[in-house]
């Protein structure tokens, strides 16, 4: 079977994501929506607000009645959200007011508490004059009855699922997420809950992409670990690729060239078409990606900076169209290097680096340390994937440099926001 090595990183993004498209859709309760991704449109079930209301607390007028300047106004009504009022605003008088309110009869203005003043007599004072329409809110001015108020394709946050309570939607009609499996490989492994054993390597690798998919909103399921015997990798693998349990496959390790690295040739013998193996970038460079019928396949590297890169650069976007979303790739910013870096071309490269506030603004970038496939904390200690190009023969201290942001840098530890002198 033919297939692709040492593609660019764009090119691979771009193989895989030829091959996805958004699942089907489902329906779940409004509570459990947060981070799905609306399947349908959705309508606005009447106008709001209902009627014309006050924005502010104050006094409903007439303002033909502040036309000619300073006037006293007969208070007739007092007006709460929620009351219907009982009488018409006549020349001359105004009804009290509190905001959400609806606006009576014959009132076309509201002035605010703080621009009126009570006199002894039980009528309101106002000094100034008001437009018609001052500080009311109109009927529909929100949302109108049968407008579309959010389209398919919006994800749902915070302020989205506000929106769908207020047109009553308790349940939401979503894009499905996948069902993901994760499945290590090889005799070195030591699971978590096996004895100690010094001669062993812990499996890592299945539980930081546990956290990797978990970020997204998806629970997976662990399979386990497969020894480096064709026969045990085989039944792992067609466990994890019934069309009836899991959409996306995982497998961590054994992707490389090895004479124990079966994966991809197992894989393949199983009905899994490959489209690539190989990737020119650093670290991660054995990374396979495969397809069948009903179900997408990700060979990782067995390294766990590598699987951890490899997921963040080709896995995370296919889960995320998978789910039906628009923003497929981590958030790139600008930073200051701030020391210099050696580097060579030919693969792009990810160096794992720490933020910290810029002196003039931004941020500048600092390398973790050791960045070694190898070595997790790399991954522990940094905000952002700082990006190489596959040109670059070495950057300075000072250079501008791209950087992805990995989880953790929505917050900061400074408001942004300075007292006044």
């Amino acid at each position: 079977m033919t297939h692709k090595t040492n593609l660019s990183v764009g090119a691979a993004q771009t193989c895989v994501l030829q091959h996805v498209s958004p699942l089907g859709a489902e329906e779940v309760p409004l509570e459990r929506s947060l981070g799905r991704v609306l399947a349908g449109d959705v309508r606005a079930n009447r106008d709001l607000p209902p009627c014309d209301v006050s924005a502010m607390d104050g006094f409903a007028v007439r303002s033909a009645d502040l036309a000619a300047g300073a006037v006293a106004l007969t208070v007739i009504e007092d007006i709460k959200a929620g009351d219907r009022p009982q009488l018409a605003v006549q020349s001359g008088q105004c009804a009290r007011i509190m905001t959400g309110a609806p606006v009576p009869v014959g009132a076309d203005a509201v002035i605010r508490v703080e621009d009126s003043r009570p006199l002894a007599d039980g009528r309101v004072e106002f000094a100034s004059l008001v437009k018609a329409g001052n500080d009311i809110r109109v009927r529909g001015e929100n949302m109108r009855e049968g407008d579309v108020v959010l389209a398919a394709g919006t994800e749902i946050t915070p302020g989205v699922v506000g929106v769908l309570a207020t047109v009553k939607r308790a349940r939401v009609k979503v894009v499905r997420r996948p069902r993901v499996a994760i499945l290590s490989s090889g005799d070195e492994l030591e699971a978590l809950d096996a004895p100690f054993d010094p001669d062993r390597i812990p499996d890592s690798n299945s539980y930081a992409l546990m956290a990797q998919v978990q970020a997204l909103g998806i629970e997976p399921v662990r399979l386990g670990i497969a020894r480096d015997d064709p026969d045990e990798l085989a039944s792992f693998l067609r466990r994890g690729l019934n069309p009836a349990d899991f959409e996306v496959l995982l497998v961590s390790g054994g992707t490389s060239v090895g004479v124990h690295d079966h994966v991809r040739p197992t894989l393949e013998k199983l009905g899994v078409t490959m489209h690539f193996w190989r990737v020119e970038m650093k670290p991660g460079h054995p990374v396979a990606f495969g397809t069948t019928e009903r179900g997408w396949v990700f060979g990782l590297p067995g390294n766990p900076v590598s699987s951890m890169v490899c997921f963040e650069q080709f896995v995370a976007p296919v889960l995320r169209r998978l789910m039906g979303q628009a923003r497929l790739f981590r958030r790139t910013i600008a930073a200051r290097l701030a020391h210099p870096l050696k580097t060579r071309p030919g693969r792009t490269e990810f160096i794992r680096v720490t933020l910290t506030p810029d002196t003039v603004g931004g941020y500048v970038a600092a390398s973790t340390g050791s960045q070694s496939s190898g070595d997790l904390l790399s991954m522990a200690r940094a905000d952002a994937l700082l990006v190489v190009p596959d040109d670059c023969a070495g950057l300075a201290a000072g250079d501008v440099v791209q950087v992805q942001l990995l989880d953790g840098t929505a917050f900061q530890n400074l408001s942004g926001f300075t007292e006044d002198a």
